[in-house]
C-alpha cells in the first residue's frame, strides 16, 4: 500500500523545501481560445486568413494583411460548470463571471501600389490567455484509505524515534524545544499531521501510520489567470509574402483556496476490550501565484498563386519565460475522541481533542518561494481562403512539447528531478483549429468553429512532493483531451463593426485529493460557456 508515494519520497529527497510541481508547469503554459468575437467565433483558425487582431499571438504575419487602421475592444460573461463522481457520488458547482477579455489597435502605414514593400503595420493587443476561474467539489466513501496516511509517509523518512513525534507534538507546550516548522528535513504537512493527532508512532515497531478513512469532501476556488500584451510588427511584401514578430509580455495573478475534509476512525484492544476511536479534521490551503513573463513570436504567410486567395503560412513561439512567486498558507483542525479503558473502574471513557493549528502561527507569515519557468517552444502551421468572395475557411494545426517544460529555483539553478517528472508525465499538446466565416449580406457574416487539443497528462502522472516539501496541498487534476464548439455573427459597416461569439468548451479530467496507488479518482466533467461581445472601429 502506499509505494507509488513511498517511491517519490526516495526519488525526491534531494530536491529543496518547496518545490514546484509538474501541474504548476502546464497551467502556466496553457492558453485558452479567446480574443476578439470573430476570432473566437472561427475558432481561432485564423493565422493564415489575417486582418484580425487576436492573430497577433497566433501568427504574427496576419497583422500585415490590414490595409487601414482598427481598433477593438471585447467583453464576455462566462459560465463554468464541473460536474464530480467519486465512488458513486455526484456533487455539482457552477460559476458566472463578467470578464474584460481584449483590447487592442492597429495602425497601418501605406507604403506604395508598385514599391516591393506595401504596408508596414504596427499593432498592439491586450487579451486574457488563459482564465483559470473555477469552482469544483468532490467527495464520498474511501473504504479506509485516507490522507493522512500520505502525512506519515510524507514525515516517515525524516523522523525515526518516538522521542522526535513527541518533540514535535508538544512543541509550544515544553520550552527549549525547537520550531518543528524550521527543521528543513520535515515536511510542512507531515509535521501538522503529528501535532493534530493525525499521524502517530506504534511504539512497539516504530512505524508511524495514519488513520482509516471514512468519508471526505473536497471544496476548490481558483480566481485570476494570465494577461498577454502583445506588441507586433510586421510587413506586407508584393501583396503575396507577409511576416510578422510579436513580442508578448505576460502577467500572472492566480489564487486557490480549497477545504479537504475527512472523517476517519481506528481501533485498538486492551484488556481484551475494543476501543474505538474516531473523529474528522480539515485542511484547509490557500495558494497565490504572481509573477510576469516574456517571449517572442516569429510568423510568415504566402499567397503562392496570383489569381487564387488561397494563402499558407507558419509561426514559431519561442519559450515565455516567466519569474514567480508562489505564496501558501495552511492549517488543520482536528476533532478525535479517544476511547480509554480505565482498569479502576472497569468502563470505557471518552476523551476528545480539539486541536487547530496553523503554520502561519509559526513562520511569521505565508510562506514564499520564488522561481522560474520556462515554457515549451510551440509550432504553428496554418492555412486558409477565400471561395466566391463570400466564404472564408481557414485551419491550423499548433504542437507544445509540454513534457520539456523546465522550472528553475530563482537563482537559476535547474529543478533536475522535477523536471524529469514532468517529462514522464506531461505529453506534448497537439491542436488542431478549424473555423469558417460567410457573407450572407453584404454586412452581415455567421461563422462557425471547432477546436481539439489532445490529452495532457498522462494516466499514471500523480503530484510529486519532496519527503521535505513546505507545500501541503497534495492533491493533483489529470486532463485528458479536450473540444471546443464555437458560433459566431457579426455586421461590419463602413466605420463601426460590432462582432457576437458564443464558446463551448468541454473536457474530462481526473481527479486525486491524495496520492495512494489503491484510491480511485473521481471523474471530473468541466465545461465552459462564454458569450463574447467586440466593438471596433476601422478607418
Amino acid at each position: 500500500m502506499k509505494t507509488k508515494y513511498i517511491f517519490l519520497c526516495a526519488a525526491m529527497v534531494a530536491v529543496s523545501a518547496g518545490a514546484q510541481t509538474q501541474y504548476d508547469a502546464f497551467r502556466f503554459s496553457e492558453s485558452e481560445l479567446n480574443g476578439t468575437a470573430r476570432f473566437v467565433g472561427m475558432g481561432g483558425a485564423m493565422g493564415a486568413l489575417g486582418a484580425d487582431i487576436s492573430v497577433i499571438g497566433t501568427n504574427p504575419a496576419g497583422i500585415a494583411l490590414f490595409r487601414g487602421h482598427d481598433v477593438s475592444t471585447s467583453f464576455s460573461f462566462n459560465s463554468t460548470h464541473v460536474k464530480s463522481d467519486f465512488t458513486g457520488v455526484t456533487m455539482k458547482e457552477k460559476k458566472n463571471n463578467m470578464s474584460f477579455d481584449q483590447i487592442g489597435f492597429v495602425y497601418s502605414t501605406k507604403i506604395g501600389n508598385r514599391t516591393n514593400l506595401r504596408y508596414l503595420n504596427f499593432g498592439f493587443n491586450y487579451h486574457k490567455s488563459n482564465n483559470l476561474n473555477k469552482i469544483f467539489s468532490s467527495g464520498g466513501f474511501l473504504d479506509g484509505l485516507s490522507q493522512t496516511w500520505q502525512m506519515a509517509n510524507m514525515i516517515g523518512g525524516t523522523v525515526g524515534a518516538l522521542s522526535e513525534i513527541d518533540d514535535i507534538y508538544n512543541y509550544g507546550d515544553v520550552d527549549g524545544i525547537q520550531n518543528p516548522y524550521n527543521n528543513v528535513n520535515y515536511p510542512y504537512l507531515g509535521v501538522m499531521g503529528v501535532r493534530t493527532g493525525l499521524v502517530g508512532m506504534d511504539a512497539v515497531t516504530s512505524e508511524l501510520k495514519g488513520w482509516n478513512g471514512d468519508q471526505n469532501y473536497y471544496n476548490s476556488r481558483e480566481e485570476g489567470g494570465i494577461q498577454q500584451y502583445d506588441f507586433n510588427v510586421s510587413f506586407n511584401v508584393q501583396d503575396k509574402m507577409y511576416f510578422g514578430a510579436t513580442l508578448g509580455v505576460y502577467e500572472v495573478d492566480y489564487r486557490r483556496t480549497t477545504l479537504y475534509e475527512e472523517s476517519i476512525n481506528s481501533q485498538s484492544e486492551e484488556s481484551g476490550i475494543t476501543l474505538n476511536h474516531g473523529g474528522f479534521y480539515q485542511l484547509n490551503n490557500t495558494h497565490r501565484t504572481t509573477g510576469t513573463g516574456f517571449d517572442l513570436k516569429l510568423g510568415a504567410i504566402f499567397r503562392p498563386i496570383d489569381d487564387s486567395a488561397f494563402r499558407f503560412g507558419f509561426a514559431i513561439h519561442t519559450p515565455t519565460w516567466y519569474t514567480l512567486t508562489d505564496k501558501y498558507n495552511s492549517s488543520i483542525y482536528s476533532e478525535i475522541t479517544y476511547q480509554v479503558y480505565n482498569k479502576d473502574k472497569n468502563v470505557v471513557e471518552e476523551e476528545i481533542d480539539k486541536i487547530n493549528e496553523n503554520v502561519y502561527d509559526y513562520v511569521g507569515g505565508e510562506t514564499m518561494q520564488d522561481y522560474r519557468l520556462t515554457t515549451p517552444w510551440k509550432f504553428n502551421v496554418n492555412m486558409g481562403t477565400v471561395f466566391g468572395g463570400i466564404m472564408a475557411v481557414g485551419a491550423e494545426y499548433e504542437f507544445a512539447a509540454h513534457n520539456h517544460s523546465k522550472l528553475y529555483y530563482y537563482d537559476g539553478y535547474a529543478m533536475t528531478e522535477m523536471n524529469e517528472v514532468i517529462n514522464e508525465d506531461v505529453k506534448g499538446l497537439h491542436t488542431l483549429r478549424l473555423g469558417m466565416e460567410t457573407r450572407i449580406t453584404p454586412a452581415f457574416s455567421v461563422r462557425a468553429g471547432y477546436n481539439f487539443s489532445s490529452q495532457a497528462f498522462k494516466k499514471t502522472a500523480y503530484k510529486a512532493l519532496a519527503s521535505n516539501d513546505m507545500r501541503t496541498d497534495v492533491e493533483y487534476n489529470n486532463k485528458y483531451s479536450q473540444n471546443t464548439v464555437t458560433v459566431g455573427l457579426g455586421y461590419a459597416g463602413r466605420i463601426f463593426y460590432v462582432d457576437l461569439a458564443y464558446k463551448y468548451n468541454l473536457y474530462k479530467s481526473d481527479f486525486y485529493p491524495f496520492s495512494d496507488s489503491s484510491l480511485a479518482p473521481a471523474r471530473l466533467t468541466n465545461e465552459r460557456h462564454q458569450a463574447l461581445m467586440t466593438f471596433g472601429v476601422h478607418f
